[in-house]
């Protein structure tokens, strides 16, 4: 994680000292107010279009789009204003369908992806520092912001979010009594050619973006913490480059935060993806923590003490982790990602993921709509029957012993039965009507 931050703030150095660096302030210092209040009806910087009180978008012009050079920075600064909790914050390029004049966030017609997210220090206000930097590499940007066939077809907006509420600050912040704005945030871009290759992606796919998952009422396996998503691509794309989001949330006893999890993710049942997020110390980021909170406290930590249990440090960004694939064919895909440890103590919590797809192929780059699998696999354990409950019908159900031996099979039928089999554990092979297929752990009891 350390040479992560090295290479950023190299990256963002030399911008800075480029003779052919672009800089473009997308936004500057708007206000974010109160997320769960109604939104409010304050002035909006110009050229902005407020969202909620938690976000603000901003449409990229046709000059802006071409000016991007092939090495990319984006910096957030968040300010400090009346809240001063940790919160979460996201920014998102966002396509809109050409000359659509305005869109609201849950509009269907529009397709998003999540290029980064960053947690928000404890900050007062009234101690410097007042504001936290984040920077990202998202030199994969070029080929979007570049390619002629999608800006034919959509408009390209970016989003910046801060989810804040000021409650506590209320009174414990000196000259916030009353007040309901959070924090204020800016949106600026740095790109240069010196030293850089341009992408050459012509294909992008927004798989799921900052998709709620959790074991007890957002999951696609019953009592399990599981997301499955189908998508289909209509040509064989090579390089495809996946790019994964996530964070871990329940601040209750017990909760999610404090407890670092193995997450796995798969395409077409094959694990391509296994990490556990936090596992750096949060020294770095006590400068930025103001106001006093029970994640720092009042001395040093060492790395032993911070990796113990951190999934993510307050003041931090969020990494940004993928995988490769050399060739993915032509046809429909599934996408897993579970966290099998994941406990979510009193039912609270929930895990934040998002995942898009570049690549390259034969044909021009297009946005492809993508669909949440509904799939319930349930109970879990069992005795007997295990059930498939999905919006497709059900082609077929595979039963497999531990050293892969087929045990069963049925077809057109949504359960199978195990009652016949020993305690243990085995693996089901699903297969859905529309072509989707993946593999799950069952537990016979």
């Amino acid at each position: 994680m350390y040479q992560k931050l090295l290479f950023l703030s190299i990256l963002l150095a030399g911008l800075f000292k480029s003779q052919t660096t672009n800089r473009m302030n997308l936004i500057s210092d708007a206000v974010y107010y109160d997320g769960y209040a109604a939104t409010v009806s304050d002035p909006v910087p110009a050229g902005l279009t407020r969202l909620s009180n938690t976000r603000y978008t901003r449409k990229l012009t046709d000059a802006e789009l071409n000016s991007f050079k092939a090495k990319i920075a984006m910096r957030v600064t968040i300010g400090a204003l009346c809240d001063n909790y940790d919160r979460l914050g996201s920014v998102y390029l966002t396509l809109v369908p050409k000359n659509q004049p305005t869109y609201t966030i849950d509009d269907a017609n529009v397709k998003r992806i999540e290029v980064g997210r960053y947690i928000t220090p404890f900050m007062s206000k009234n101690r410097t520092p007042t504001e936290v930097p984040y920077t990202y590499d998202l030199s994969n940007l070029y080929s979007i912001f570049h390619d002629t066939a999608l800006r034919t077809a959509y408009d390209m907006y970016m989003e910046l979010d801060v989810f804040g509420v000021p409650y506590a600050a209320q009174t414990q912040v000196a000259g916030c009594a009353g007040r309901i704005d959070v924090f204020s945030g800016s949106l600026t871009f740095f790109s240069t050619d010196t030293g850089a290759t341009p992408t050459d992606y012509n294909t992008l796919v927004p798989i799921l973006s900052y998709n709620r998952l959790n074991n007890y009422n957002s999951t696609d396996v019953t009592g399990e913490t599981v997301r499955i998503v189908s998508f289909n691509l209509p040509n064989v794309v090579t390089n495809a480059r996946f790019y994964v989001i996530s964070t871990p949330h329940g601040a209750n006893s017990g909760g999610e935060e404090y407890i670092r999890r193995q997450n796995y993710t798969y395409i077409d049942d094959v694990q391509m993806l296994t990490y556990t997020p936090g596992g750096i110390s949060c020294e770095p980021f006590r400068v930025y923590n103001t106001q006093g909170n029970g994640i720092y406290g009042a001395t040093p930590k060492s790395l032993t003490e911070w990796t113990s249990w951190n999934n993510w440090c307050p003041g931090n960004s969020v990494p940004i982790r993928g995988f490769t694939m050399p060739s993915i064919s032509a046809g429909n895909h599934t996408l897993k990602h579970t966290i099998p440890t994941a406990v979510f103590n009193q039912q609270q919590g929930d895990v934040y993921l998002s995942v898009y797809m570049q690549g390259k192929s034969n044909a021009a780059l297009d946005v492809k709509d993508i669909k949440t699998v509904d799939v319930s696999i349930y109970p879990n354990p069992t005795s007997d029957f295990i059930n498939i409950r999905s919006k497709s019908d059900v082609a077929s159900i595979s039963l497999f012993s531990m050293d892969g031996k087929k045990l069963s099979e049925n077809y057109g039928e949504n359960r199978i039965n195990i009652s016949a089999y020993t305690t243990g554990i085995y693996f089901l092979n699903i297969v859905l009507k529309d072509g989707t297929a993946f593999k799950h752990k069952i537990i016979k009891k």
